[in-house]
């Protein structure tokens, strides 16, 4: 095997293995929130059109390489446009994704679709404080 193509190789698992943890949490959590599906668009349409070129090269990791993020950006663009239409879906029912005070809805959360009260991390516990220090 010559240099050029084990570089290629190499390189082209490094890439693929580097995007898995996104991919898994994505497939997992199905929480695409912070994704911009303008983005996701964009990269889809150039991935189409650099297929064009990559497929009219002789076979090798290029192919496998492109492949894979053919696949992986087209499944976080699906992942994005269903929770784009699920979310829209859910603010259908005639309020806006405030709540109304006056009925004394309660304000919905945006983004991972679950309320975090102020100051608390991701796994929602407070912050530890140390009340010795002063700021």
């Amino acid at each position: 095997m010559d240099i050029p193509i084990l570089a290629g190789t190499i390189s082209t698992v490094v890439f693929a293995v580097s995007n898995l943890p996104m991919l898994r949490k994505a497939l997992r959590t199905r929480d695409v929130s912070s994704y911009s599906l303008s983005s996701l668009l964009m990269i889809n349409a150039a991935n189409v059109a650099y297929s064009l070129y990559v497929f009219s090269l002789p076979f090798g990791p290029i192919w496998a390489l492109h492949t894979f993020y053919l696949v992986s950006c087209g499944i976080m663009l699906v992942l994005c446009v269903r929770a784009r239409r699920a979310s829209t879906g859910n603010d259908s029912r005639g309020r806006g994704s405030r709540g109304d005070a006056s009925r004394g809805d309660a304000p919905q959360s945006r983004g991972r679709g679950r309320g975090v009260e102020p100051g608390a991390d991701e796994l929602g516990e407070r912050p530890k404080v140390d009340s010795g220090v002063f700021a």
